[in-house]
């Protein structure tokens, strides 16, 4: 499946959006992202509790308001979002329609070439990392950052890779040039599984 950049048609969110223009070119969310298996969970909040407090607990690492993407190919019950914070960088998500509780937390970066690009990057893995620490808050800065630069090493140059730990589901998506995902979802935790095995 191919990962799509491109313009897409954007409609109103009420409880999350704002009134001012909708952000032009979002790139889509990857295709082969796990919220689309069916039966997967969402966290216990909404998107704009999510953001709410993002910005509070990250003052230099604002993110605007999301804009649902008017997305017909979606077969799941799912509503998707996408905030731009600059022109190569953005956040996106996928909701649980009717709740609006996230299923999928989303950064992209897209590469830029030139003398900007390290501080491009550079303030794309600063997000990432906040992201991370967002669903693992007894992470220091330094320990979300390290965690991330493993994750990202893992899935250098891979389509999709993912680890899981504990609740959490981390997703890396490497598409090169047209882009970097790093992903943070929910996950069923098999209790049955356990109570069976007597832990």
């Amino acid at each position: 499946m191919k990962y799509l950049l491109c313009a897409l048609v954007l409609f109103t969110l009420p409880v999350a959006v704002s009134r001012a223009d909708p952000p032009s070119e979002i790139p889509s969310t990857p295709a082969a992202a796990p919220y689309l298996l069916a039966g997967s969970p969402t966290f216990d909040l909404t998107i704009t509790q999510f953001r709410e407090k993002f910005n509070i607990d990250n003052p230099t690492l604002p993110i605007n308001e999301f804009r649902a993407i008017d997305s017909s190919r979606d077969k799941a019950n799912l509503t998707r979002a996408a905030s731009k914070i600059n022109e190569n960088l953005y956040a996106s998500t996928a909701l649980e329609r009717g709740t609006l509780k996230i299923k999928s937390l989303q950064i992209t970066w897209l590469p830029i070439q030139g003398p900007e690009q390290k501080a491009a990057r550079a303030k794309a893995m600063e997000y990432m990392a906040a992201l991370l620490r967002s669903f693992t808050p007894t992470f220091s800065k330094q320990q979300s950052q390290e965690r991330l630069n493993k994750l990202l090493s893992a899935g250098k140059n891979k389509r999709y890779f993912a680890q899981t730990e504990g609740a959490l589901r981390y997703v890396v998506a490497d598409n090169g040039e047209k882009g970097l995902t790093f992903a943070v979802e929910p996950i069923k935790l098999a209790l049955s599984e356990t109570l069976n095995n007597g832990d």
